[in-house]
């Protein structure tokens, strides 16, 4: 199989970007400040050379992990949990260079350094990293004090709240980048829909309506062959009206920002959520290729996703209930399908405009071992947690209503 052309476009939006560059100004900055103030008050310690040896140990460390805290990717876990050792550490360490830190309130010998510490777990993993680690110098500071005082917790209730508060709205700032991201894929998707509209409507559409007319003026087998480019001419003007382009669009968390990639990709791609980790599926692209001559497809503008499993089966009730309408109202009967997405249900309709269905014949179809509504229709529905309703008046044709709710669909299987 010969490889698609794959174009893609690249999208880059970037909130959280910023807080790691003001993070990386935060840490330089505040280890100067912890050096030059035990420089200034370096005559109180009794013991400088303790003092001495941690700040050389947190500059060197400050600065050779500088590039740790340039974005997300390259903060990791492990250097989260090293640097927070290094905090806690200058923090218990006070007390051995500085008598007196256990009975007057001062600053330890990170100072405001370790806030650096808690405010990369923040940005990293959320409110709930910040709450862990700020948990700890919490109960850092209260055994480094011995005998803490109000302006201890007040200062310790300060900084945890404080981290919880900034890993919230970190939280908050990637929601607004993946809706932001989501919202990028359905213009690129339009516009892509929109070019391919023009190019299709100044060639191939123009050519099967010229074929229709001439076949249809012809007669003989050139009308037969005319009323099949009709046919194609519906169905290809309702696939570019409702924008169902093969591709797929993607939303990532990269470290300098969302990525959006549009992408083009492979049919049997579509939907597969063996192997290729689709966790949703557009019920258009499955129901479009019904649409035809004698059967007309109205759809929302955006997509309509599902769970693959819930789909498919969805898809294949909608299939049984064409059939039907083939099978019993005849082939100059016309269809429709309209699709309706709820926020707590998606529903599908299929209308005939057949004879319709006498009264008591499902039931005798039934007993009779003709199960085709039973089985095909009611039991695909009720195996993905959905219900199907059949609405049938003699002489005006029949409905059939297809109900999924969100919350069950590719659940009760």
């Amino acid at each position: 199989m010969m490889a698609r052309a794959q174009r893609e476009r690249v999208v880059r939006m970037s909130v959280e970007q910023p807080l790691w560059r003001a993070l990386t100004g935060y840490r330089v900055m505040t280890m100067v400040y912890a050096v030059l103030l035990f420089v200034f008050t370096r005559e109180k310690f009794e013991r400088p050379e303790v003092a001495v040896a941690f700040l050389a140990v947190m500059s060197v460390w400050t600065l050779a992990t500088l590039p740790k805290v340039a974005n997300a990717a390259s903060c990791t876990k492990r250097f989260l949990v090293a640097d927070l050792a290094v905090a806690l550490t200058g923090i218990l360490l006070t007390p051995l260079a500085d008598f007196q830190a256990q009975q007057v309130d001062g600053p330890t010998l990170p100072s405001i350094w370790t806030a650096g510490s808690v405010l990369a777990f923040a940005i990293k993993g959320g409110w709930r990293w910040a709450a862990f680690a700020s948990s700890f110098v919490a109960a850092a500071n209260i055994v480094e004090r011995g005998e803490p005082s109000r302006d201890t917790f007040h200062n310790v209730l300060l900084v945890w709240v404080a981290s919880i508060a900034i890993g919230y709205v970190v939280e908050v700032a990637r929601a607004s980048e993946r809706t932001l991201a989501r919202a990028l894929e359905i213009e690129a998707a339009t516009r892509e829909r929109e070019r391919l509209a023009r190019d299709i409507h100044d060639s191939v559409l123009q050519v099967l309506a010229m074929v229709q007319r001439r076949g249809t003026a012809l007669g003989g087998e050139a009308a037969e062959l005319g009323r099949m480019a009709g046919e194609q001419e519906v169905a290809l003007r309702t696939l570019v009206s409702s924008g169902l382009v093969p591709s797929t669009r993607a939303s990532e968390d990269a470290a300098l920002g969302a990525v959006v990639r549009t992408v083009e990709v492979d049919d049997e791609e579509d939907g597969d959520d063996g192997g290729t980790g689709a966790r949703v599926c557009d019920l258009r692209s499955l129901l479009a290729p019904h649409a035809g001559s004698k059967v007309s497809f109205a759809e929302p503008g955006a997509p309509v996703l599902l769970a693959p499993a819930a789909a498919m089966e969805l898809a294949a009730a909608v299939s049984a209930a064409l059939d039907n309408v083939r099978r019993h109202a005849g082939e100059g009967a016309q269809a429709w399908i309209l699709v309706e997405d709820w926020p707590e249900e998606v529903i599908v309709t299929v209308r005939d405009d057949g004879p319709g269905i006498p009264e008591g014949r499902l039931a005798q179809a039934e007993g009779e071992g003709r199960l085709g509504v039973a089985l095909s229709i009611r039991g695909r529905l009720r195996d993905i947690g959905g219900t199907a309703e059949l609405i049938s008046v003699p002489g005006q044709g029949t409905e059939v209503e297809l109900k999924v709710p969100r919350g069950k669909a590719g659940q009760a299987r």
